[in-house]
């Protein structure tokens, strides 16, 4: 099951704070209805001002096909679109990986 990974920096001008609460209030709403979205984690650092980044992003999907198909839809668009008004999209890296849980238990 792939899944997406972005460590995520905010845009100039918005504070840590500002980002967090759009980030997982309106834009969260948006972005849960992305096509093919299986798993949706949102996490923001404990002590932000000693972080290298604001949020890290986990979507997961249930294969590479799907994943690849997400963001060319119109809620993709949208979701896109909205992200780039408070992060930063060029900032952080990006990974897409096969996720292997060794320990716990593996989200559907």
């Amino acid at each position: 099951m792939p899944k997406i990974v972005d460590l995520l920096v905010r845009k100039d001008g918005v504070t840590h704070e500002e980002f967090a609460e759009r980030w997982q209030g309106e834009h969260a709403e948006i972005a849960k209805d992305l096509p093919g979205l299986t798993r949706y984690v949102t996490s923001v650092p404990t002590r932000p001002e000693n972080a290298e980044f604001d949020g890290v992003l986990e979507l997961h999907f249930e294969d590479m096909a799907t994943l690849g198909e997400t963001f060319d839809s119109d809620i993709g668009k949208t979701v896109q679109s909205d992200a780039a008004e408070f992060i930063d999209l060029e900032a952080g890296p990006r990974l897409i990986v096969e996720e292997t849980v060794q320990l716990g238990e593996q989200y559907d």
